[in-house]
């Protein structure tokens, strides 16, 4: 019998490294990256909202509660992390050919919600990584007697073992998802079909990938099978909306966001093949003047704008690009007629009067700061999620000599953009020069009191 012999430093390092990158894998599946870039445009997000109410009431869940938000990354993926929050990547939403294809999408993250399926993952992780644990345990002690073949070969059959036991747990959430997407479909009386056929894409994209590596973000976030989809679409072809058709306006809106965004995120090599210039249509001049904007070619992109205006003189969207572009060319002043106009058309949209905002101040002309003040003090009331506009608003009153409430609105940005550190001193610089206890005094005190507390936790977990 051979004498057990100590773990060796290096072998318990070696174990160690290994545990922790086991469990980091597994939260990695758990739980997809969602630290990207959030993308806000208004157009974009009043049809996301329009797209996902009825399917949001037929999940029983209240539409000014849930959150569709796009993600600015390139991979065809969607997630859900905690809340009442669907993440839609931009790829997912220009590679898909039709709104009904992205409904089906929602539909589904929004059974995940529903199943309360983020909180249970962490059960599913828990269990895998005990496996693991056990059989790192067991290795190490037949790797500490002498017998290094049975334990490497113990710590591979217990990785394999709990990761299937981890894919395992997802199969069965993500089947109980599509079940509840299929649910939501039909109660909110729209085709599957559209769900079915970005399935069937999906599927032919995993078979072309030669490693699982190259697959998209979908693909490993949501296994796919065939007998998973073909349970799907008999399911929805015995649904009386299978052969329904999207409402016509509706999809012809999700093009023009589609290209939008396309122009907005993608190569402008592959925009002006999906769009060439031979394409007179709304949506590939919507996606080139974008390009054009993107890549430095003014007159293009202003060209691209006015011929939107002209099949559109009153757009409030196509209005908002155009002012945009001449702004960020060096035209601020030029840029007030079209964003003024645009604000007037669609005044419940606070990331487009922001942009007014932004406009005003960039004429440096003092007569236009008492409304920018206005306008972006409304834009913040209306949405006070938006960094932009609080800096902008910070700004106006920086010019104005209003040092607490600049100090504010610098707070209140930095607290949005989790810099705590940064929030803490102007919130308590604006505390020493408002009143006690008007609102602007009890907010600086709130974020004061936010901010000391993160920056607390910070330090601790350097």
């Amino acid at each position: 019998m051979a004498e057990a012999r100590p773990m060796t430093p290096r072998l318990g390092r070696f174990l160690a490294r290994l545990l922790m990158l086991i469990a980091v894998s597994f939260a990695a599946s758990a739980r997809p990256a969602y630290a990207q870039t959030i993308l806000r445009d208004a157009e974009t997000e009043v049809l996301l909202r329009e797209m996902s109410r009825p399917l949001i009431e037929a999940a029983g869940l209240q539409p000014e509660n849930v959150r569709i938000v796009l993600v600015n990354d390139r991979q065809i993926n969607a997630f859900v992390a905690g809340g009442q929050i669907v993440y839609l990547h931009s790829g997912l939403f220009t590679r898909a050919q039709n709104a009904n294809e992205v409904q089906g999408v929602i539909a589904h993250e929004l059974g995940h919600i529903t199943g309360g399926h983020i909180i249970r993952m962490d059960e599913g992780v828990q269990q895998a990584t005990g496996i693991m644990i056990l059989s790192l345990l067991l290795g190490a002690a037949a790797i500490a007697a002498g017998a290094g073949e049975a334990g490497m070969g113990a710590l591979m059959a217990g990785q394999q073992m709990a990761m299937g036991r981890f894919l395992s747990f997802t199969r069965v959430q993500e089947n109980s998802a599509d079940q509840a997407g299929a649910t939501y479909l039909n109660r909110a009386g729209i085709s599957g079909r559209g769900s079915i056929a970005f399935f069937r894409r999906l599927e032919n994209l995993e078979f072309r990938m030669i490693s699982p590596d190259q697959q998209d973000g979908y693909a490993r976030t949501h296994p796919l099978n065939s007998d998973r989809i073909a349970r799907l679409e008999e399911r929805y072809q015995n649904d009386p909306a299978w052969n329904r058709p999207t409402d016509p306006g509706l999809e012809e809106r999700f093009q023009r966001v589609r290209a939008k965004l396309s122009g907005y995120a993608d190569d402008p090599r592959e925009v002006m093949v999906r769009y060439p210039a031979s394409d007179r249509s709304i949506p590939a001049r919507y996606a080139r003047a974008y390009v054009y904007h993107r890549t430095a070619h003014p007159d293009e992109a202003n060209a691209e704008t006015e011929a939107l205006l002209l099949a559109r003189p009153h757009d409030p969207y196509f209005l908002e690009l155009k002012g945009q572009i001449l702004l960020e060319s060096g035209r601020p002043l030029e840029a007030l007629g079209a964003l003024r106009e645009a604000v007037s058309l669609v005044p419940d949209q606070p990331l487009i009067a922001a942009l007014l905002g932004h406009a005003l101040i960039s004429t440096e002309d003092p007569a236009n700061f008492e409304e920018a003040k206005r306008v972006l003090r409304l834009a913040v009331a209306r949405d006070n999620d938006n960094p932009f506009a609080w800096y902008q608003l910070g700004i106006v009153y920086d010019r104005e000599g209003d040092e607490p409430r600049a100090a504010l609105a610098t707070a209140e940005r930095y607290n949005l953009t989790g810099q705590p550190a940064l929030a803490l001193p102007n919130a308590e610089r604006a505390m020493m020069g408002l009143a006690v206890g008007t609102p602007d005094w009890i907010r600086a005190q709130d974020i004061a009191m936010v901010a000391r507390t993160a920056s607390l936790r910070q330090r601790r977990n350097r």
